[in-house]
């Protein structure tokens, strides 16, 4: 079978697979955030923490709580891997330093699983399952309430409560997280994914040489590390490594688990303002450039000019012969348009504009679909920013969903926007203009600086995924990524919530003849069109400076 051919066939069935599962899983996800039935599992954890699940909170309330349990994990993380050394199932790993240690206690709290060391080196079997696991379930958790408070502010009326974040946090983890995982932990350990508890074992290589082979909890965490949009790998090569991504059918498994959650909370939005035609324009938008991104990625990567690309076909330097172009391009697509981070290769390897668009594709701020909740509630501060744009040409108050669109809200959703590229472009700038930080790139020229580019967007855009060829694990970079992440986290999260307070208290606009349809193809068009010019164009002189000016090079 052509590489071309199976790039067709997996892209099929992959969006076969995903409109399947959109409506009942977007309809489920609604049901467990509206109903007020409570499991006895549920009510026991209430009693444990002091919550009382009936109880709705106020947005700066529910605010506090985001941070308060956010602040907790990543002390608790913090602690877990400083200790490990002298826990149980340690492997004997080395101590990891403080600052590192500190930046992955960030990393896998903000869901960004940005990792600066070696997972099978690095951590013993207890931090990857009490520690690194666990983030990647509850910090999964934490986006999709937060875009459910969001969805709250569209739905009730003259009103300050948005819900209560650890009664969401616990149905999300518990209901939805916890049944998928299990199922696809058993598929991928039926088709090869490593699970047990076994250390190191010195094994023999093709070419009789000897290495030592890691054994683990594989199967388990890689699933929620694709479902909840984490990233990271158990692994240094992540989901190139054949323990983590045995064959061609896991890697689409893997990026299905990947896609699924985000592409089905559109319906859980649309079931939940009574308007499912207003999920189906936001899937629209999403679906739009995920395959333009996918289709751009594998064109450019078969692109041939040099002796040795010729020779394999296509740019096969650091992919992997299992997946192919289509596999992997597939994969860099999903993962950079989603807030994942897992690769199957190295983006670094790629094409100059096959590379520069892992990166544009997380400049976006991963809003196609995104991650758990958080790439849905960024393509709802877009749409009040296109209705806004559209309202200002018909010189009418804008309305969206019922809602009035006045300065208090268009001040949240712009500093919204503003925030990552700030963080991004402060801290690559800052990067380049220390000496000693730019002794750090492997490379120089345009490809130097992308490498630069690609880890704070990565990080402040909390992907985790990495271009490579760049020394991270300084002092200064764990510090500065790890700022990069919780400001690029948290600080979009204090925008959402003060925006969904100021929705709720709100009475709803009855639809007017100039009231913008935002379910028609106009709307969706308008939509795309802000997306590109708004967020897209934000970047564009420091692409110029470096996978643009490689690629015309």
């Amino acid at each position: 079978m052509s590489d071309t051919l199976a790039g067709w066939l997996q892209a099929i069935a992959l969006v076969g697979a995903l409109a399947l599962c959109y409506r009942p899983l977007g309809d489920y996800i609604a049901r467990l955030l509206t109903t007020s039935k409570h499991l006895r599992a549920e009510k026991a954890l209430y009693r444990v923490v002091g919550v009382d699940g009936d109880a709705d909170q106020r947005w700066p309330v529910y605010l506090r709580s985001v941070l308060a349990f956010s602040t907790l994990s990543v002390l608790f993380l913090y602690g877990l891997i400083r200790l490990q050394t002298h826990l149980l199932l340690s492997l004997g790993v080395p101590e990891m330093e403080a600052h590192q240690a500190w930046n992955t206690a960030i990393s896998f709290t903000t869901n960004t699983n940005w990792q600066s060391y070696s997972g099978e080196s690095a951590m013993g079997h207890l931090v990857q399952m009490a520690g690194l696991a666990v983030q990647n379930f509850v910090s999964a958790a934490v986006g999709i309430a937060v875009v459910a408070a969001l969805i709250r502010g569209f739905t009730r009326n003259r009103t300050d409560r948005v819900g209560n974040f650890w009664v969401d946090l616990t149905r999300i983890s518990l209901r939805l997280l916890l049944p998928i995982s299990i199922v696809f932990a058993l598929v991928l350990v039926a088709n090869g994914v490593v699970q047990n508890f076994h250390g190191f074992h010195e094994v023999t290589t093709l070419t009789g040489g000897q290495q030592s082979v890691p054994g683990g909890p594989v199967a388990s965490q890689e699933v929620i590390k694709l479902l909840g949009t984490n990233g990271g790998g158990f692994y240094n090569a992540n989901s190139a490594h054949p323990f983590e991504n045995p064959t061609g059918f896991t890697n689409l498994v893997e990026v299905f688990l990947l896609l699924v959650i985000a592409f089905s909370l559109p319906r859980t939005f649309g079931r939940m303002v009574g308007d499912h035609r207003q999920g189906y324009a936001v899937v629209a938008v999403m679906g739009l450039f995920w395959v333009a991104s996918a289709a751009l990625i594998t064109y450019f990567e078969h692109q041939h000019g040099g002796t040795a690309l010729q020779a394999a076909g296509a740019a096969m330097e650091g992919k992997e012969q299992r997946f192919g172009i289509a596999g992997s391009s597939l994969f860099a697509a999903s993962t950079t348009l989603t807030s994942t981070g897992a690769v199957n290769s190295f983006h670094d390897s790629y094409s100059p504009f096959g590379g520069g668009l892992t990166v544009f594709n997380m400049m976006l701020g991963e809003i196609a679909p995104g991650g758990t909740g958080s790439g849905l509630y960024g393509m709802l501060i877009l749409a009040i920013v296109a209705v806004f744009v559209a309202g200002l040409m018909v010189g009418r108050t804008p309305e969206y969903l019922g809602k009035k669109l006045g300065g208090r809200e268009m001040k949240f959703a712009s500093l919204y926007i503003l925030t990552t590229p700030t963080i991004v472009l402060i801290g690559a700038g800052t990067a380049i203009a220390l000496p000693g930080e730019r002794a750090g790139m492997l490379n120089s020229g345009a490809h130097g600086f992308s490498e630069v580019l690609y880890a704070f967007t990565s990080a402040a855009n909390n992907n985790g995924s990495a271009f490579a060829g760049i020394t991270v694990n300084t002092a200064w970079y764990d510090t500065a990524l790890g700022l990069a992440m919780v400001f690029g986290r948290f600080l979009p999260m204090v925008f959402v919530l003060a925006l969904a307070g100021s929705l709720a208290k709100q009475q709803p606009v009855p639809p007017s003849a100039g009231t913008l349809p935002t379910h028609k193809p106009l709307f969706v068009g308008l939509l795309s069109g802000v997306v590109l010019i708004v967020v897209g164009l934000t970047y564009f002189p420091a692409l110029a400076l470096g996978p643009i000016a490689e690629g015309l090079h």
